[in-house]
């Protein structure tokens, strides 16, 4: 008998710490989100208003878990609360739509700065000598399992959803990209075949997001997508949900997959841009 009950504690000492984690979390999204944290996300998230109820549930349920799941930290005398919470969750959580995957499993914690925050920079160049630089970041991704943002731009990217420069959106699109290993702009994927016609599609239009940049021409994607196959996913990410109508017009391909991808068409969300009026000639 004593036997048994050493078994059996044994059993539940192993057991319980596996068991517990998903026994919250479980009961944590069975309650419905504040009436508050869904008139954030109407409000902060222009679109969510015009996708299918289907869709709506879905994110509903992916912002509960982060916000279960995740800390935010206000930084800079930055007081965290629930707009904050709710609008960076409900933007990050649109980039997780109809996958079967878990909410940044490893994601822990944000950090929110008031606006541009600066961050230290150490290089070492040539015959070794290491010099040290500041720059004034908007957001960052880290691979510790941190993202960090500026809450002012986190608003900006709210207020208007044609810009096309979403601080969310891209910052956990790095975080995306980091969970097939290194940040390299080739998320994971699933399959050998589908990188190789992702490599092809995005290397040929990385390719032109450069030459535009270099004899500054325009784009419907930011030049600063040309900085490297990692920032020209996340930019790319930010024009697919933000200006989707121009970037299947202008680069199809691109567009094909990153619907593939992302399982969602945010041109059923989003109105077409008026035509441009062309000026008279005399």
């Amino acid at each position: 008998m004593d036997a048994l009950i050493w078994i059996g504690a044994t059993a539940l000492i192993i057991v319980l710490p596996l068991w517990l984690p998903r026994w919250r979390l479980k009961l944590a999204l069975a309650r419905p989100l504040p009436a508050a944290i869904l008139a954030v996300m109407e409000r902060n998230i222009p679109v969510y208003s015009r996708m299918p109820a289907g869709l709506r549930a879905q994110l509903q349920r992916l912002v509960a878990q982060f916000l279960y799941q995740k800390k935010f930290v206000g930084c800079d005398g930055l007081e965290i609360d629930d707009e904050m919470r709710a609008t960076i969750a409900g933007q990050a959580c649109l980039l997780l739509l109809n996958r079967h995957s878990k909410v940044y499993p490893e994601l822990s914690t944000i950090l929110v700065y008031p606006g541009e925050f600066v961050v230290g920079r150490k290089q070492v160049g040539p015959g070794g000598v290491v010099s040290h630089s500041e720059d004034g970041l908007l957001g960052e991704s880290w691979g510790d399992g941190r993202v960090i943002l500026a809450w002012d731009h986190v608003q900006r990217g709210a207020a208007d959803w044609s810009y096309g420069h979403n601080v969310v959106l891209h910052e956990f699109a790095h975080q995306l990209d980091s969970e097939s290993g290194q940040p390299n702009g080739a998320p994971y994927l699933g399959d050998t075949a589908s990188y190789h016609n992702w490599s092809a599609v995005l290397a040929r239009d990385y390719a032109e997001l450069r030459h535009d940049a270099i004899y500054r021409q325009h784009s419907v994607m930011d030049h600063y997508g040309a900085s490297n196959p990692a920032e020209f996913f996340a930019v790319a990410t930010e024009t697919f949900f933000e200006k989707p109508h121009q970037m299947a017009e202008r680069h199809a391909a691109l567009y094909a997959e990153f619907q593939k991808y992302y399982r969602v068409d945010p041109r059923e969300w989003l109105s077409p841009p008026a035509p441009r009026e062309h000026a008279a000639h005399p």
